[in-house]
């Protein structure tokens, strides 16, 4: 995909606008437009790595800053008593858009949500 049609890096560059729950240097979060649970919200890179493993490893502490601050502030607002942070790489993995992003999704007990493991 080439950076110039990629909706996330639209979306960092403010040419498609957005509510920011948080933001930092490198990342910022966004609400997922086809949410799983309420509060279902996505942590995106703001340069254009296509996965995971091509996003440099120097970035990992900001990445966590903005997982951690999302986190708690999604957990407050849905009164959640715990969340995921899932991961699709690749295709054959689930990645719908090759920009890589975390989705965070607020859990309550029952919410009848499956889980992997």
């Amino acid at each position: 995909m080439n950076k110039k049609d990629c909706t996330f890096c639209k979306i960092s560059l403010g040419e498609i606008p957005s509510k920011k729950i948080y933001e930092n240097d490198n990342f910022f979060s966004i609400p997922d437009i086809k949410p799983v649970a309420k509060g279902h919200s996505l942590i995106i890179s703001k340069n254009h790595f296509e996965t995971t493993l091509d996003m440099p490893s120097s970035l990992g502490q900001e990445l966590l800053d903005c997982i951690k601050n999302t986190t708690l502030k999604l957990m407050k607002e849905n009164n959640a008593e715990g969340f995921n942070v899932l991961n699709n790489n690749f295709e054959s993995a689930g990645q719908v858009v090759n920009h890589v992003h975390f989705h965070i999704i607020p859990r309550k007990n029952g919410d009848g949500l499956k889980t992997l493991v």
